[in-house]
């Protein structure tokens, strides 16, 4: 997470990439956690795609899936909207039936067909970390109606949700979640994992792009 923009093009796409983010588990509030996000509103961004890195609840997802976000659970982080609101960004309550944009998942999910990268869908829920979850929690957020969890990203939906903007987010499922295989969870395994999927995780999102 080097913690900088690039600006470039996709296709005929103007973009701002993220070169790393930043998390509640360093010690940042939600408000500096999502205000990248607001800065490139303010820079006339219309769009963002949020990706992350996550542990699969689900019993059919598996280490290197891709999982196409349909909704999120936030209610287990602190929100980015609490304090005085600033009506220059968007409402005091704002609305959050459909944060995910159902045309960008329909767009995801037609790529995704062409270029025959297998694409799952599901709820994301974002706990706090650092520590990896214990077994009873994960056994929580799948009764809560979770399919994958990490500790990024739905804050930062929540906050561009908030100011207007269409978003839409995938997770890398990099290992299952805790307890449901009898071995520790690293931080290298993920790494691992993402790195043997980048290249169809890329091609995904690069031509998504171009056709937006």
């Amino acid at each position: 997470h080097k913690g900088r923009f690039v600006f470039g093009t996709i296709g005929d796409k103007e973009v701002v990439l993220m070169d790393g983010r930043v998390h509640l588990y360093e010690g940042y509030t939600p408000q500096q956690v999502v205000m990248p996000i607001r800065l490139m509103r303010q820079m006339g961004i219309h769009t963002v795609l949020l990706t992350n890195a996550s542990g699969g609840i689900r019993r059919d997802l598996h280490a290197g899936d891709l999982m196409l976000l349909t909704d999120h659970i936030s209610s287990l982080v602190p929100s980015p909207l609490r304090g005085e609101n600033d009506p220059a960004l968007g409402v005091r309550f704002p609305d959050m039936r459909h944060v995910y944009d159902e045309d960008l998942q329909r767009l995801f999910r037609q790529t995704a067909k062409e270029l025959d990268i297998p694409l799952k869908s599901g709820v994301y829920i974002q706990l706090q970390g650092p520590a990896f979850e214990t077994p009873a929690e994960i056994k929580m957020c799948a009764a809560l109606g979770a399919d994958a969890v990490g500790m990024s990203t739905a804050i930062e939906a929540q906050a561009a949700r908030h100011c207007g903007l269409r978003v839409a987010g995938v997770s890398c499922i990099t290992n299952l979640a805790s307890g449901l295989l009898d071995c520790p969870l690293t931080s290298e395994e993920v790494g691992e994992t993402a790195a043997k999927v980048a290249e169809n995780f890329q091609s995904l999102i690069l031509e998504t792009v171009k056709r937006m």
